[in-house]
């Protein structure tokens, strides 16, 4: 029953489309108000978005610019890394075929060394069994003609 009682009220003046002078004022404080705003408050903001915004292309242009020199760098290190692995590498087979050769050139020069020490032994052996056979020779050419005249003498 409260229900149809409040459905049969009448709606009071000055309600929510009320249109007398009210609509009008209230529209030229929004205007107002909206000018005022952007005068004070949006325009700067606006004026500082605008400079960030040109603050970060700038800033991503320059980065862009810098990667590229970066990268550039880069390939440049990569290439002289290059060249000097491969210079370092050309040392180590240098000093790998000059170590080959000093070695060669070492056990040539031992076996010559060894080849002339076993000739000179066989030398100074020949020598010594020639002197021995010539003493051993003289010993007994002399037993001999002792043994002969001891044999005579008897």
């Amino acid at each position: 029953m409260t229900w149809l009682l409040l459905a049969e009220a009448g709606v009071p003046e000055g309600g929510l489309f009320d249109l007398d002078a009210t609509l009008p004022l209230m529209a030229v404080q929004v205007v107002l108000l909206t000018f005022l705003l952007n005068a004070l408050f949006f325009r700067p903001v606006g004026k500082v978005v605008e400079e960030r915004e040109g603050f970060i292309s700038t800033s991503r242009a320059d980065a862009k610019q810098k990667l590229a020199e970066v990268q550039k760098l880069e390939a440049e290190l990569a290439e002289q890394l290059k060249g000097a692995r491969q210079a370092a590498q050309a040392v180590v087979t240098e000093a790998e075929q000059e170590v080959d050769r000093l070695y060669r050139e070492a056990i040539a020069q031992a076996e010559a060394e060894a080849n002339r020490s076993k000739e000179e032994s066989r030398r100074a052996i020949e020598t010594e069994r020639e002197t021995a056979r010539t003493q051993l020779q003289g010993q007994v050419d002399q037993l001999s003609s002792t043994i002969i005249d001891r044999l005579l003498a008897a």
